[in-house]
This record gives C-alpha cells, sequence and structure tokens, in this order.
C-alpha cells in the first residue's frame, strides 16, 4: 500500500498526457483523434524519455478494462431486431473470414521468415492475424523469440489503428470519426442514461470475467447491454466525452507498450509489421468487396470488420465512424476464436517449434 500514491500518480500523469496528446490530434483534425493522439503521445514519451516509468511498467488492467466495459455497452446498445433477422445474411463473409485467417497466417510467416530472417517459430506466431496473448504463450513454449513475438504482435494492433482511420478519411475524402464531428452515440446525450451504461458494463464484467473467451471485457457487456436494449429494460446511451474518454484511456495503455523497447528493435519491426498489415489489409479489401453484395453490408463495414486489429480497437474504428460496431464486433469475435483455434491445432503437433538444445 506505501506504493499506491506513486502508482495513482503515475496513472494520473499518464492519462493525463494521453488527453492532451488526443486533444492536440483533435484540434489537427486526425482521425480517431482521442485513441491515436493518446496513444502517440505516451508512445513518444515512453521512447524519448525511457526512465520515465520503470522498463517493467504495466498498465492496470482492471482500470482499463472498465472502459473497454463501456464501449462495450455502446456498441450492445446499437444491436437491434433488424441486426438480429439479418445475421443469416453474414454467412458469406463469416466463410470468407475462414478463408482470412489461414490465408493471412502464410503470407506473413513468409514475410517475417524470408524478409524479416526470424527463426520459423518467431515467423509464424508473429505472424497471427489475431489472438495476441494466445499467439506469445503459445510462441513461447514453441521456442520462439518472445520479446520480438510480443513486439509485433503489439505493432500488428497499433499499425492496423493507425492505418485504418487514415485510410478510410481518404476514401472518404475527409476526416472521420470524432474529429469529423461525428457522435459516437447518435446525438446530443445527457447524463440521464449514465446509470443504466455503468450498470450494464459492472454486470457484463462481473458475470463475463471468469469465462476463458476472447475479449470477455468487451463482449460480456456488449452481451448484456444488448438483453436489455432489446428487452426494452433499460436505454443505453452514453455521451460522446464518455466515449471520447474511453478512447484515452485504450490509446494510453497501448502507448505504454513501448516502454523499454530498443529503438534498433522497434524500427526494424515496424516496417515489417506495415508490410504485413498491408498485405493483410489488401486481402482483406479483396475480400470485403467480393462478398458485399452478398451480405447487403456496406463495404466500409465489412472493410473495418476484415482488418486485423484488437476487437476493442476495431469496434472503437466502428463506433465512431457510426458503421454497424455491433456487426463488426462480431467478425472479429470470430475472427479472433478461428485464429486461436488454428494456433492451437498447430501447437498441439509442433510443426514450428524450434528444436531443443542437445535434442
Amino acid at each position: 500500500m506505501q506504493d499506491f500514491p506513486r502508482t495513482a500518480f503515475r496513472l494520473i500523469a499518464l492519462c493525463l498526457l494521453g488527453y492532451l496528446g488526443g486533444l492536440a490530434a483533435h484540434l489537427i483534425g486526425l482521425p480517431l483523434p482521442y485513441m491515436l493522439g493518446s496513444l502517440f503521445a505516451v508512445a513518444l514519451t515512453a521512447g524519448l524519455l525511457p526512465g520515465i516509468l520503470p522498463e517493467n511498467y504495466k498498465f492496470p488492467e482492471g482500470f482499463r478494462s472498465l472502459f473497454i466495459a463501456i464501449i462495450g455497452t455502446t456498441i450492445g446498445a446499437q444491436i437491434t431486431w433488424e441486426i438480429v433477422g439479418n445475421l443469416p445474411r453474414m454467412l458469406p463473409s463469416i466463410l470468407a473470414l475462414t478463408l482470412f485467417v489461414p490465408l493471412t497466417q502464410a503470407v506473413n510467416y513468409q514475410i517475417f521468415r524470408r524478409i524479416g530472417g526470424y527463426d520459423r517459430a518467431t515467423a509464424f506466431y508473429a505472424g497471427a492475424p489475431g489472438g495476441l496473448i494466445d499467439s506469445i504463450v503459445s510462441g513461447e513454449a514453441a521456442g520462439a523469440d518472445v520479446r520480438i513475438l510480443a513486439v509485433q504482435q503489439f505493432l500488428r494492433i497499433i499499425v492496423v489503428v493507425s492505418l485504418l482511420p487514415v485510410g478510410l478519411s481518404l476514401w472518404y475524402g475527409h476526416p472521420v470519426g470524432s474529429s469529423a464531428g461525428m457522435s459516437m452515440s447518435g446525438g446530443n446525450v445527457g447524463l440521464e442514461h449514465l446509470p443504466e451504461v455503468l450498470g450494464a458494463a459492472v454486470l457484463g464484467l462481473l458475470i463475463f470475467r471468469r469465462l476463458h473467451i476472447p475479449a470477455s471485457q468487451l463482449i460480456g457487456p456488449l452481451i448484456c447491454s444488448a438483453v436489455l436494449t432489446l428487452s426494452g429494460l433499460a436505454v443505453i446511451e452514453a455521451p460522446g466525452w464518455v466515449v471520447s474518454g474511453c478512447q484515452v484511456i485504450i490509446g494510453t495503455s497501448l502507448g505504454t507498450r513501448f516502454i523499454g523497447v530498443e529503438w534498433g528493435r522497434l524500427l526494424r519491426a515496424t516496417w515489417l509489421s506495415a508490410l504485413s498489415v498491408a498485405v493483410m489489409l489488401a486481402i482483406g479489401l479483396t475480400l470485403a468487396l467480393s462478398v458485399a453484395p452478398l451480405t447487403g453490408q456496406h463495404t466500409d463495414v465489412l472493410v473495418i470488420s476484415f482488418a486485423p486489429g484488437g476487437v476493442t480497437e476495431m469496434a472503437l474504428v466502428a463506433l465512431s465512424l457510426n458503421t454497424n460496431p455491433a456487426v463488426v464486433t462480431m467478425h472479429h469475435l470470430y475472427r479472433i476464436v478461428l485464429t486461436v483455434l488454428c494456433l492451437g491445432f498447430v501447437s498441439k503437433r509442433g510443426w514450428f517449434d524450434t528444436p531443443k538444445a542437445g535434442a
């Protein structure tokens, strides 16, 4: 408990830095400003001032989970009976995702193995298009270089989060998301329904935190919110500034991932990640354009659905653009589950294991 004041001060200072970065990004018109601005502000500070935080500093996961849960409730509130009725029409895009996962895994393996020069285990698990924790754990067991693996997996999410809003802004011809004045909550929402938002978020966390499902801190509140909304038991509406605040916390937590990373290693990993993500986005765009006429979904919804970022981050992108975040979240949950199943299948067979010394 003696370290609590210091820990609390660090957390407050980081969040304030993240907010200032988000505010600056908003003022200059960057897409998804509060998440990207906070991410870059914290990452640059951690890189330029390496001694400002302990090398082993970890952003409090419980604190971050609450804000992820609020995002989940906001997404769940957008699930309507019309969306539920259209779920069968998602089958073509789900089948396309089933092709997307092994195809991008194979392409990424070639990028990291042949261009990056990584060993077989590191190249394979660094190329997983999802399942960040599972890929790191499985890679470590297979003898991969865990430090490189962790950096590449974190960069996959960060590069997607950075490139996708910029790409969509170029596509639309104007900044997208809250930087463009868009509301994430569908209008000028006050505080009258904030208790329902917080209640659904906490309820979802309490119920689902012990279940071993991907992104349970997002999916649990999402399900609770959807049930409450569809049944008419509650109105779930969060003010725009609340969702922007959640962006700041999530972006700040992502920025702390760069603490202690060597610049040389980071620069090499970044260009490899940029190449990998560009290829994955191109594959995703091709598949999205192919199945869009069969699903009835707008192309931008499917493009975001195929982008290989984290569930929470991609949900925020969709929420910011008001592009059917519930459908996007369902696709990403499936992508991660399928990736984890594929990693488990390969790990059990040891196809990419590094031989033990003396074996």
